[in-house]
């Protein structure tokens, strides 16, 4: 009884979190519908961005870009300390539904057979959405760089079996992801952390980023070097709130040299730690103990009325 309960927490509070992130509803979504939406939709105008070093996926940002303003350094993690952070909003309502297991098995997933998909969601070769379909394809098929695991998930099923091959069978999961306000007046500007940052210990952690698509896909890693993730509270210069996940990689000795977070940290490969803040529609996995992932239920179904409504 108590494991079937546990379980049931861990599949519900995860449900909720990405509910919450996509802003979907718990809907069939049909062939028809895949491409109807795929070819009105602007998701996939331009790649979303993942921090993460040797996923290479920002490492030649330029320089003026705003959304590189994510990055800094571990000492800069204290209270009171002010920096300029881009944290977007997105208009979730338009974000691409996640998928059932079986109906994202019931679509190629495959760079070798992107001129069928381009067909089947009837978008042209020259499309934007098509250059942004073959990159996301042909990141999901990249090999994995030393002490990482790497998948892309296209339901919520399949990030399930991730996160639990990683972390083990009878891990209990808990999800975070960054809460910003509805309609901020801008994205980047300066952020002042309001509370001593809180250090969410885990031997491990997973991180997942949307990746453009016509349906949700997460692009979910994980590395065995040492990781470090905190729960940020931030006050805006305008008066906005936001809540972040930080994560700190201690060890960024096999990161691409381009990497545009060692421009703008002014450091080198291996020198120094690389701390980044993860935007709303991204997904950190920890593993926690069932009593205290459980005991948050009743905030979080109250949490997703708000996300739906």
């Amino acid at each position: 009884m108590g494991s079937d309960f546990a379980s049931w927490c861990i599949y519900l509070s995860v449900l909720l979190a990405l509910m919450c992130a996509q802003a979907g509803n718990a809907r069939k979504i049909t062939h028809r519908q895949l491409k109807e939406e795929g070819g009105s939709k602007n998701y996939l105008q331009q790649p979303s961005n993942t921090m993460d070093g040797h996923t290479h996926l920002l490492a030649h940002k330029d320089h003026m870009d705003p959304s590189i303003n994510i990055f800094f350094k571990i000492d800069d993690l204290k209270l009171g300390k002010t920096m300029p952070v881009y944290l977007p909003s997105k208009d979730l309502s338009a974000s691409p539904h996640l998928l059932s297991r079986e109906e994202a098995n019931s679509i190629p997933f495959s760079s070798t057979q992107l001129p069928q998909l381009l067909q089947f969601f009837s978008f042209s070769k020259d499309s934007r959405q098509a250059k942004a379909m073959d990159y996301t394809l042909r990141q999901c098929e990249l090999e994995p760089t030393k002490g990482e695991i790497r998948f892309c998930a296209t339901s919520l099923e399949s990030m399930l079996d991730f996160a639990r091959s990683v972390f083990g069978s009878d891990a209990h999961l808990k999800v975070l992801t960054a809460t910003v306000p509805k309609e901020p007046t801008v994205f980047l500007q300066n952020y002042t952390i309001l509370d001593m940052p809180k250090q969410i210990l885990s031997s491990r952690i997973i991180a997942c980023h949307t990746l453009p698509y016509p349906y949700a896909v997460f692009y979910c890693h994980s590395q065995k070097s040492e990781t470090r993730l905190f729960q940020v509270s931030l006050g805006a210069e305008n008066g906005d709130r936001a809540q972040a996940p930080a994560v700190c990689h201690m060890d960024t000795s096999q990161w691409d040299h381009d990497h545009v977070s060692f421009r703008v940290l002014k450091i080198k490969p291996g020198s120094s730690p690389v701390c980044h803040f993860l935007p709303p529609d991204s997904l950190v996995w920890v593993p926690l103990p069932a009593r205290m992932y459980c005991t948050g239920l009743v905030r979080l179904q109250r949490y997703l009325m708000k996300c739906i409504h």
